[in-house]
């Protein structure tokens, strides 16, 4: 069984950021009383520095294609998009992403194949090491006297949100001949 991963980008309308926002927060904590669900991340435009992106994007994932299907399919899930509804324009462009491709995806440009997955474990070991190790090497001392648990949890989020954010994309752009030699769409 592998986890998949939605994402799902939305325009909303001027001045309706703010009660999106609570929406989807609500979409969220439904979604994570679901059977399967593994987690999820609003990302409003201006998260990402350097990306000129006006879009809203929630990745959300689940266990397996029948978790998300049933989640998908569910009422609750429904009520939730109608609660939305107001404050959006246009269609959901939603994307199935499977693994952690979506993190060596560039944005803005037209839909390339994912590189082969050996490749994408390549490039994220060669992030995910460096990062860990440099947040030990800041942090180490300052987290030491923390339970195991709550230092997992703070060092997993660090890496996660600077892998998403800043890591992985800069891989990709310095890596990009590599990872996408010989795939088409």
């Amino acid at each position: 069984m592998q986890a998949v991963t939605v994402l799902i980008s939305r325009q909303v309308k001027p001045g309706c950021e703010a009660e999106f926002e609570r929406v989807m927060d609500q979409i969220i904590a439904t979604a994570a009383t679901f059977k399967g669900y593994l987690g999820a991340h609003l990302v409003r435009p201006g998260d990402e520095q350097g990306v000129n992106d006006s879009l809203h994007h929630v990745v959300m994932a689940f266990d397996c294609d029948a978790s998300l299907e049933t989640w998908q399919n569910s009422p609750a899930r429904a009520l939730g998009l109608a609660a939305a509804a107001p404050f959006i324009e246009g269609q959901a462009l939603i994307r199935h992403v499977s693994g952690l491709a979506h993190w060596f995806q560039p944005r803005g440009e037209p839909r390339q194949a994912p590189p082969p997955r050996w490749k994408v474990a390549v490039v994220t070991w060669l992030g995910i090491f460096p990062t860990v190790f440099v947040l030990f090497l800041l942090l180490g001392d300052l987290l030491a006297p923390w339970p195991l648990w709550l230092r997992i949890l703070v060092i997993t989020l660090l890496v996660v949100g600077l892998m998403t954010w800043v890591v992985a994309p800069q891989l990709t752009r310095w890596l990009r001949p590599w990872l996408y030699a010989g795939t088409t769409k």
